[in-house]
């Protein structure tokens, strides 16, 4: 397969850099909300037709270079055991670990629950030939929620806690949650992902220190599971910050800035053999089409001297972010001279 995407990831960008948008599948796509009406968010996840159908979405309505994988990060722990609900206000778990004398003990990990996953691959790359991009949770990240329970405490203070009061525990639970994360990317490559990204989405969390000595050698371990199988890996470590300095080749192929970084701040601590996806801000697409505009072309400079780039937003797309200026970006991407 060849693609804008694919040969940029591998080191061999074109004329114009690649664009898809991390949350572009659901939220403002009206075949999505159409969808959204007729069965819940855990319905169409959990159907390989319709988490397929939502998938190849973005690509047929927007135009964009890659397709991602329609699932959560939270598959993870509903494999180790957890129980989860989805409420309006975000997922919930009904008994986080937080307050558990060794929770891994407490854990019922089965990877086999995972296999309705594979099968939206399957079904992907059956009707496709798009570039797929399979992702899962990184350990900080996963672990946060599965020990607060709730998403709606965004700084997770009883999972910040346990990590400093509870070292050895902590350990064993990256652990755990490491191995089924690797078994979980290896079944997704085999069944025929194209890339894999990993969701760091709380990086900034802990000081960059503490994440380089707890988390970062798992973020290691799954790059290398992924890579040894050919498949080129992408971390995003929102809020990381300063510690973009800590990423080089033995982290990623890639790795996606948020919106607080800007490029070239970014370009200069991340090593120069790892490429850069990102940072728009997600608010922009709120602007008239001008701005949008007058935006992307500050970024042509940046193109020009760093071709190892991958046009995306420093997070996910916005709720009731309007779709005409969505499609507005793809093709100025797309269709501008670069």
């Amino acid at each position: 397969m060849t693609s804008e995407f694919l040969n940029t990831l591998m080191g061999h960008p074109g004329k114009r850099p690649p664009i898809w948008l991390m949350r572009q599948a659901g939220r403002v796509l009206p075949r999505y909300q159409l969808l959204r009406q007729q069965h819940s968010f855990t319905e169409i996840m959990n159907t390989p037709e319709l988490a397929a159908e939502v998938t190849l979405m973005p690509v047929e309505d927007l135009g964009v270079d890659a397709a991602i994988l329609f699932s959560d990060i939270l598959t993870i722990p509903v494999a180790m055991g957890m129980e989860i609900e989805w409420t309006e206000s975000g997922p919930r778990f009904l008994h986080p670990l937080h307050g558990l004398e060794c929770p891994v003990d407490r854990l019922d990990i089965r990877p086999e629950r995972l296999k309705y996953v594979y099968e939206v691959i399957d079904r992907v790359v059956d009707q496709s030939h798009v570039p797929l991009i399979g992702f899962c949770g990184a350990p900080l990240t996963t672990m946060c929620y599965m020990l607060q329970g709730i998403s709606t405490k965004q700084t997770f203070p009883a999972a910040k806690k346990f990590f400093y009061e509870n070292r050895e525990e902590t350990e064993r639970l990256i652990a755990a949650v490491t191995e089924i994360s690797i078994d979980y990317a290896r079944q997704q490559i085999e069944h025929g992902i194209d890339a894999f990204q990993l969701f760091e989405s709380h990086a900034g969390l802990l000081p960059s220190e503490i994440y380089a000595e707890l988390f970062l050698p798992a973020v290691v371990r799954i790059a290398d599971a992924v890579r040894s199988m050919g498949i080129p890996f992408i971390f995003f470590p929102k809020g990381l910050g300063s510690g973009l300095r800590l990423i080089t080749p033995d982290v990623c192929d890639f790795v996606s800035i948020d919106w607080q970084t800007s490029l070239l701040e970014a370009r200069q601590m991340v090593h120069s053999d790892v490429g850069i996806q990102g940072n728009l801000d997600p608010h922009l697409l709120f602007a008239p089409q001008d701005e949008i505009a007058k935006r992307m072309e500050s970024y042509r400079q940046f193109f020009h001297n760093h071709p190892h780039w991958i046009v995306n937003l420093g997070h996910g797309v916005l709720a009731n972010t309007p779709l005409e200026n969505i499609k507005y970006l793809v093709n100025w991407v797309k269709y501008t001279q670069w």
